[in-house]
């Protein structure tokens, strides 16, 4: 059962106090700083290493071959799915629920050359139901949404990160993409993010993405207890970089919560190998 002893109300003031002098250093700032997200719950969940995703009543926690579903009510597991070792799932990297079918962002990271689809499942049943792959891209597929005008939007990563099967950079943070597709997944358009908001990825990149309910764009980096607001530039190919939010979370894809506006579910990993936490946090208004 949902351990509610876990769950906290409070604004968690020595963390936020921490993120707060964290986004203010350095030259290179957003144009806005709103205050920190009220964490408003957090439990323990294994399964959510890479993702959480959310439904009206459940919500998902995504790992590399992994994907968990939990009634958001009480904490109790109704569906999983787990792909093989070796399989043909390798990197589950977030999700989001449009219209009763859970979208995941897949990717061979960190094999070389990277490629990317598009896993699409039964958001009730968690059962496989397409797939589209954009074969070799622009990087390692972290995530996608629909705007409000129907439109759907991901990015594909590149790191500075060396792993072990090449003496180069995994793709160099500064090729990441943000793209808007066409209807047939071919892409419309792509942009990059500003130097300044590359750099706060560290050697990863862009993990998260979604659109939130005021209709703008938030992503995640990797590890950041962060949401940057972006939006699309009036001309030329860089984003803008709008707004910095401290948050509970440590980086990787989030979701909106479609029944309580303003309220964000994320993850923060255990990297001793103990249990992961899913994070509960409601957004400060805008000033």
């Amino acid at each position: 059962m949902f351990n509610r002893s876990v769950f906290t109300t409070k604004r968690r003031a020595i963390v936020a106090g921490a993120l707060l002098a964290t986004a203010c250093a350095g030259t290179a700032l957003a144009q806005e700083q709103r205050p920190a997200a009220e964490t408003i719950r957090r439990v323990q969940v294994p399964e959510a290493r890479q993702a959480v995703a959310v439904a009206e009543r459940s919500f998902y926690a995504i790992d590399n071959r992994t994907i968990a579903k939990f009634d958001k009510e009480t904490g109790k597991q109704v569906a999983k799915w787990e792909g093989p070792k070796g399989g043909p799932i390798l990197h589950l990297d977030s999700g989001v629920v449009r219209d009763g079918k859970l979208y995941t962002a897949h990717s061979n990271y960190p094999d070389w050359p990277m490629v990317s689809s598009v896993e699409i499942w039964d958001a009730e049943t968690l059962r496989h139901l397409e797939s589209h792959s954009f074969g070799i891209e622009r990087g390692s597929f972290t995530w996608l949404d629909r705007d409000p005008q129907g439109r759907w939007w991901g990015a594909f990563a590149n790191y500075n990160r060396v792993f072990d099967k090449s003496p180069l950079a995994y793709g160099n943070k500064f090729n990441t993409q943000i793209v808007r597709f066409n209807p047939d997944w071919s892409i419309a358009e792509a942009f990059v993010y500003p130097d300044a908001l590359v750099a706060r990825f560290q050697d990863m990149s862009n993990s998260g993405g979604a659109f939130g309910p005021d209709g703008r764009l938030y992503i995640t980096g990797h590890d950041n207890a962060e949401l940057y607001v972006v939006a699309p530039p009036e001309m030329g190919s860089v984003m803008q970089w709008i707004e910095t939010i401290p948050i509970e979370i440590g980086g990787q894809g989030f979701a909106f919560d479609p029944a309580e506006r303003g309220v964000v579910w994320g993850l923060i990993r255990n990297k001793t190998g103990g249990p992961n936490d899913v994070t509960v946090s409601r957004l400060p208004p805008r000033s």
